[in-house]
């Protein structure tokens, strides 16, 4: 039985056990859940369907008008996490990832604006809030009355979250709060912000989450910025002028607030991964009906092997994605404490898989699609910024990584520890080393059956278990060899991290594949399985290469002579080849 408090699926897979218990059961919205997301979805459907000239209207305008974001608040879109005992729906994870989800089929701007509300801008209050905050505030923001904004990023403080300058003073009974807030979505919408504050002037760190509202003499917003993508969405400056703030408005505990901010972040991410995944299954839609419609060479090009197989591995990207997104929230709902390795990998994986199939389906579609009377751009531009915010994917690989070989030091020094105690009580010491000397033996042989091997898979996935159990292997080697290397200077070491980061992203999307189509076949037989495998199979194909080729590069690459040529760039500050 796994402890709900401790257990990670990823953290356990880097040291080489598969805790298949984690996956299973594959999850799926409960049937009053189901319900309620059909009566979600009508609502949707009638609300943003057929809009998408309007859509395209306030992508240009830059803004959505004040009379739709009415409607949005009248449909109960502002409800959908709060719960019932405060007029909200209640959802869980999985059943509001699914709402994004749809959102994301019609408009990105609409599901930012959504999701920033539900998924980070009252999410402090939701994690963090007293009951006397809860009862304040919650009622007014499921009904709209306030929308909600999450106010972190400053000028100098972006991935670098524990460096905001924004500060906090204590005067009595009251904050002083000081500093301006970048880049804030809901920014001039809003009227509810969760902000973030140093409360120490000594350092970096120390900062203290606040809840702070438009009424608040001295909180102003600039004006809409003028955006790539999301272009419809609210986004400006938060400005913070002697505001007034007062000690009951502090979320969860002063000097705490890196923890809030960052709880925060992990919980929203299957909403951004959700909305991706929504974005993805319209985009197939549209290719699909592209490449049949299209004819050249006096044939539809979905004949054509490169156009049907940009199609198929935009399908297999979307099931990977949608399998992780899925898992995770599911995970939440079952009362999981630790996912943040596995919330960050849901995001990177579903913004990236997302922008490929935009650029793909834009492909598809030729000349046509470059053309703005076509979605295809709107979207490209929309997709880009999901790889930036709310953490960097670069910033999320490093975490990943760095999650992943913590565990592995924590062993080596345990080893470390036992080496200096074996005289003293050898029983005790050579223990510890015959648990990690018999680890590292299963690794390196690859012997079966080692702790946590699938059991509870269907045999027909063998061949595809396989793979990943051989990847596995091959992970917590690497991970484990790294660590050697490298010790404590493997935080700079990015560009290993990554590699690390790449094999263990691939590696939970095909557990979570794996569960899934397992689920399936278990409830509903082989046969009405049977495209799921082929997606499966493919894609564990593809990740077995791509672990293997990123896992060999650790130690046969190309980094040295890149990094040479970045270092002679940044000197002379420009390319100096040109030929004329």
């Amino acid at each position: 039985m796994v402890d709900k408090k401790t257990a990670s699926f990823m953290r356990s897979l880097a040291m080489g056990h598969i805790e298949e218990e984690i996956l299973f059961p594959y999850p799926e919205p409960k049937i009053a859940e189901k319900e309620t997301l059909r009566a979600i979805f009508q609502t949707l459907g009638a609300l943003l369907g057929g809009r998408e000239k309007e859509f395209r209207s306030w992508d240009r305008a830059g803004e959505l008008p004040a009379t739709f974001i009415r409607e949005i608040k009248e449909a109960g879109l502002f409800s959908l996490v709060v719960p019932e005992r405060f007029g909200g729906l209640g959802l869980g994870a999985t059943a509001y990832s699914r709402v994004v989800q749809e959102l994301g089929r019609h408009d990105a701007s609409v599901a930012v604006t959504v999701g920033a509300h539900s998924s980070i801008g009252m999410r402090g209050l939701l994690l963090f809030g007293t009951e006397e905050q809860k009862a304040r505030w919650l009622p007014r923001l499921a009904t709209g009355e306030l929308v909600a904004a999450f106010c972190l990023t400053e000028p100098g403080a972006g991935s670098d979250a524990a460096s905001v300058k924004t500060t906090a003073v204590r005067d009595g009974d009251d904050w002083i709060l000081n500093g301006e807030k970048l880049w804030i979505t809901n920014g001039g919408i809003a009227d509810f912000f969760t902000v973030f504050a140093k409360t120490s002037l000594e350092g970096r760190g120390h900062i203290t989450a606040f809840i702070v509202t438009r009424d608040m003499k001295g909180v102003t917003t600039g004006p809409h910025e003028d955006k790539m993508g999301i272009r419809a969405s609210s986004t400006t400056t938060v400005a913070l002028e002697d505001v007034r703030v007062p000690a009951a408005n502090v979320l969860g505990e002063v000097g705490k607030g890196f923890k809030v901010a960052m709880k925060i972040l992990n919980a929203g991410r299957t909403g951004l991964g959700g909305g991706s995944v929504g974005g993805m299954k319209r985009l197939i839609r549209l290719a699909a009906e592209q490449a049949k419609a299209r004819v050249q060479f006096g044939k539809p090009i979905a004949s054509f092997e490169s156009v049907a197989h940009k199609l198929g591995q935009m399908t297999i990207d979307c099931y990977a994605a949608e399998s992780v997104v899925n898992l995770v929230a599911g995970l939440v709902d079952r009362g999981f404490e630790e996912t943040q390795v596995e919330a960050a990998i849901s995001k990177v994986l579903a913004t990236e898989a997302l922008w490929r199939t935009a650029d793909e389906a834009l492909q598809i579609a030729g000349g046509a699609g470059y053309m703005r009377e076509l979605p295809y751009e709107q979207v490209l531009r929309d997709s880009r910024i999901n790889r930036i915010f709310e953490g960097t994917n670069e910033i999320l690989r490093l975490f990943i990584a760095l999650t992943a070989v913590n565990d592995a030091g924590a062993a080596l020094a345990e080893v470390a520890e036992s080496m200096k105690g074996v005289l003293g009580d050898p029983i005790k010491g050579f223990g510890v080393l015959s648990d990690y000397a018999k680890r590292r033996a299963a690794l390196a042989t690859g012997v079966r059956r080692q702790k946590g091997n699938w059991t509870l898979l269907h045999p027909s996935l063998a061949e595809d278990a396989a793979r990943f159990e051989g990847a596995t292997r091959q992970l917590a080697l690497a991970a484990d060899k790294v660590l050697r290397r490298h010790g404590k200077a493997i935080v700079g070491k990015q560009l290993v991290t990554r590699r690390l980061a790449d094999a263990m992203i691939d590696l939970f999307a095909l557990a979570a594949m794996l569960a899934r189509v397992s689920t399936r076949i278990e409830d509903h037989g082989e046969a009405s399985a049977a495209v799921e495998k082929q997606i499966l199979r493919a894609f564990a194909h593809q990740a077995e290469r791509r672990v293997g080729a990123g896992l060999s590069a650790v130690d046969d690459n190309e980094d040295a002579s890149v990094l040479a040529v970045a270092g002679h760039v940044l000197e002379a500050g420009r390319y100096e080849w040109d030929n004329v």
